[in-house]
């Protein structure tokens, strides 16, 4: 197909560049997730054992349509990987999180 022509759906093909930093990627074991009626935060956080403190690596803003996008991906890819290799167990019992706090300043309302 010609970049010019378009697909079914009436759009033309997408291209998506990924520079060599980005294709690396960045590790994540928690992600903390907050909403308004407008976005969805999520930000993805490496916790390392032992150390009180942990960095944001990664901030994703994005609709709560693209945010329900996102989670039927998640099902349809984690339904074929369980598909594929078995189960994915959870090693440990769901725990609530601990308090958290992102070290800028307090506000008051």
């Amino acid at each position: 197909m010609k970049p010019d022509e378009a697909t079914p759906d009436g759009l033309g093909q997408l291209n998506i560049e990924l520079s060599e930093d980005v294709a690396e990627g960045t590790y994540s074991n928690l992600v903390v997730i907050a909403n308004s009626n407008e976005e969805f935060v999520l930000d993805f956080v490496r916790v390392l054992p032992g150390l009180p403190k942990a960095r944001v690596k990664a901030r994703i803003l994005m609709t709560p349509q693209h945010a329900k996008r996102l989670l039927f991906a998640l099902q349809d890819n984690i339904g074929k990987y369980e598909n594929m290799f078995g189960e994915i167990r959870l090693t440990e019992p769901a725990q609530p999180m601990p308090p958290l706090s992102f070290g800028g300043p307090t506000g008051v309302a």
